[in-house]
């Protein structure tokens, strides 16, 4: 089978060597998918795209043209991919619906760490030789209230981590996780509710249309005066601007970000000695009380192992079976 892989970095191809055990014949491009660059997997049957990658009605046209007949995607995520457009065109596509779900909480958890105890500003003071603790105050964790939106499989191991700390838990989702009741005692409430009682607010929801802006001015504005809120979700979920005015007017103390609404324009490239023509990220990156990591919640060696070996089930099943397990 002859496979493209589009956002190819340095970082994964071992992975997807090991995975592929050397059956298919693979093409590496660090260039994401787009209108420019589809012309490249013209010959392959199989293209493997990643969250930068773009698979709108045009560009699956062109896929197609190209010979295209599957899209395995390396992520849980599939907003990128007009899945009706690829059903009309006979493209098959499968996602990643689960890998290390312990990398995406413990970065959550990293992040909710580094804001509270304020780590990178004591290192920076600690390299200028200024050792005084005026700035560097934060508070415990036992006994605070921690709203948890999504208790799938990340917000679950979130919530058991949260749990070790003494925390009490709030949850929000469609669905109540019993599981999670039993070993968390967490509480299942309004999204409203969760707002207002909440210390720490924290995203693991998947983007759909109903959660596109889900955290916009009118629920920032219902929040506990000082919460810390952290996303290693999806950017789309926040309306940043909104997110941007409730730090300014210090109802959000702090946020720990690890996507961003327009990251697709911004994230996995390197913008050294470059201006990102991006207001409103620009402006995130100004706040002292902010924290901003280019969506590598993910990048774990267990992680990056799971999701090869997942998308070359999906390759290898739908070479052998015409479908997977895995199909959208």
């Amino acid at each position: 089978m002859k496979v493209f892989v589009y956002s190819a970095r340095d970082y994964e191809k071992p992975f997807l060597e090991k995975a592929s055990l050397c059956n298919h014949e693979m093409e590496y491009s660090v260039l994401a998918l787009d209108n420019n660059t589809a012309y490249l997997a013209q010959g392959y049957e199989v293209v493997s795209l990643f969250t930068s990658d773009q698979a709108s009605d045009e560009i699956l046209d062109n896929l197609f043209e190209n010979g295209v007949k599957y899209i395995a995607l390396r992520s849980v995520g599939h907003d990128h991919v007009n899945l009706e457009k690829a059903k009309q065109l006979g493209i098959k596509v499968a996602n990643v619906p689960a890998y290390s779900p312990y990398a995406v909480a413990e970065h959550a958890v990293a992040l909710l760490m580094a804001l509270n105890r304020k780590i990178i500003l004591g290192h920076l003071l600690m390299k200028k030789k200024d050792f005084r603790l005026d700035q560097l105050i934060g508070f415990d964790l036992h006994g605070k209230t921690v709203g948890i939106v999504g208790t799938g499989k990340i917000g679950s191991v979130f919530a058991t981590i949260m749990k070790g700390f003494g925390c009490n838990l709030i949850g929000y989702d469609e669905y109540e996780n019993i599981n999670l009741i039993q070993q968390t005692q967490i509480k299942y409430k309004s999204l409203e509710e969760l707002c207002k009682e909440s210390d720490i607010i924290s995203l693991h929801c998947p983007l759909t249309p109903d959660t596109k802006y889900l955290f916009n001015r009118n629920l920032f504005s219902v929040m506990k005066k000082g919460v810390v809120f952290i996303n290693t979700a999806r950017g789309s979920i926040v309306n940043t601007a909104d997110l941007i005015e409730a730090l300014e007017n210090n109802i959000v103390a702090a946020a720990g970000l690890d996507v961003y609404e327009n990251e697709k324009n911004i994230f996995f490239k390197n913008h050294l000695y470059k201006l990102i023509d991006d207001e409103i990220f620009n402006k995130l990156c100004t706040f002292t009380n902010v924290i901003i990591t280019g969506h590598q919640g993910f990048l774990t060696n267990e992680a990056l192992s799971g999701i090869a070996k997942t998308t070359f089930e999906n390759i290898n099943n739908w070479e052998s079976l015409g479908k997977s397990n895995n199909d959208l």
